[in-house]
């Protein structure tokens, strides 16, 4: 797997367990940075999943906002736990991480849904950051507002 995969794993682990305990994405980041220093064990927090994760708590509330508005049929808080935060996460990169291309954000998005979510969530999260992707100038240009 390439290292920029395994940093966006990392980066859904961490928004995923922040969601699980109700807790901020910094928590956990600096909770896992703190275990990796401590504990040879574990592998070091990769500087990119750091971006990211830093770059999705900048946004996180436009972030919610744009899934609740745009996923149809879904309340962001009944949504399956693992989908609204590989959701989440291709929002902030598809959107605001301009070192990455808009197919790479959204499959990647895509590779995680097939790895940690139920079979009907690839599809869901392709439609749903497909659509961000089209809208994207947009979404950008209100978000600096």
């Amino acid at each position: 797997m390439a290292a920029r995969s395994k940093a966006r794993r990392r980066a859904f682990q961490i928004l995923f367990e922040a969601d699980q305990r109700g807790t901020s994405v910094q928590e956990v980041l600096a909770d896992q940075v703190r275990h990796a220093r401590s504990d040879e064990r574990q592998p070091p927090v990769n500087e990119f999943t750091m971006q990211l994760v830093e770059g999705y708590a900048s946004h996180v509330a436009r972030i919610d906002e744009l899934i609740a508005t745009y996923a149809v049929d879904w309340d962001l808080d009944r949504m399956p736990a693992a989908d609204r935060n590989i959701v989440r996460l291709g929002a902030y990169e598809l959107i605001w991480e301009d070192g990455t291309p808009d197919a790479v954000a959204i499959d990647e998005a895509v590779q995680l849904a097939k790895e940690f979510s139920t079979d009907e969530s690839p599809t869901f999260v392709n439609g749903l950051l497909g659509r961000f992707k089209d809208l994207k100038p947009r979404l950008r240009r209100d978000a600096d507002v």
